[in-house]
């Protein structure tokens, strides 16, 4: 198996977040880009991405999907040789990895073109499985996931919208993905009973059953508190 195909980062992209999107393609930064996932769909729908990685390997994979793909650390910030403004900026599961977010977030506002948003993903710390396991008395960390141990910060779904506000953004849109702890009853109730009820109560207890956070902002005309 080469070094690509093991890649922590490595998954099937975000759709959940990229569905999110304007509809229009335009020129992306893609924050925090791993494998090169989610360019490769954005790409495919006509967006021309720009990407930005901490890792050489994540770079070797993500570049033929990319218009070009920097190695920077973004706990300093965007790579200062890179170009232009964008219409999009894309943070999927970038943020919880930062000890300070408040410096790239207030880089992402001056790179972004009149209209332009930002797109972040967050996972929910909250979620009923992580509370089962403090109710244990376990808090270990993983190789992915909510606990990851590259995880810095931690975010429910309600701190995840005051990060994006005190740092000079207004929410456009805020999303919970999530399903009830359905358990073994999933295999025998139909697939549209079970969506209806999930689409009916995970937002409205999303720091209980939702695990990712999905926001699209823009920068507020007061700037940052």
């Amino acid at each position: 198996m080469s070094d690509v195909e093991t890649l922590t980062y490595k998954n099937k992209g975000n759709l959940g977040l990229l569905d999110l999107l304007p509809l229009t393609p335009g020129r992306l930064l893609d924050c925090g880009c791993g494998a090169g996932d989610n360019a490769r769909i954005l790409g495919d729908r006509g967006w021309q991405v720009t990407a930005v990685t901490l890792d050489p390997r994540e770079k070797e994979a993500a570049d033929p999907f990319c218009q070009a793909v920097y190695l920077a650390d973004l706990e300093e910030g965007l790579p200062p040789e890179l170009e232009g403004a964008f219409d999009v900026v894309l943070a999927s599961h970038v943020l919880e990895h930062l000890a300070r977010p408040d410096r790239l977030l207030d880089q992402v506002r001056d790179r972004l073109r009149p209209g332009g948003v930002l797109a972040v993903a967050l996972p929910n710390i909250a979620h009923y499985s992580q509370r089962f396991s403090l109710l244990r008395g376990r808090f270990s960390y993983t190789e992915t996931g909510p606990l990851d141990g590259t995880h810095l910060r931690f975010y429910t779904f309600w701190t995840a919208i005051e990060l994006l506000e005190r740092n000079g953004y207004s929410l456009i849109v805020t999303k919970i993905e999530g399903a009830l702890p359905w358990w073994k009853a999933r295999r025998c109730l139909p697939t549209r009973l079970l969506r209806s009820v999930d689409t009916a109560i995970v937002p409205r207890v999303p720091n209980l059953f939702g695990y990712q956070s999905l926001l699209i902002a823009r920068p507020s005309k007061t700037g940052a508190c």
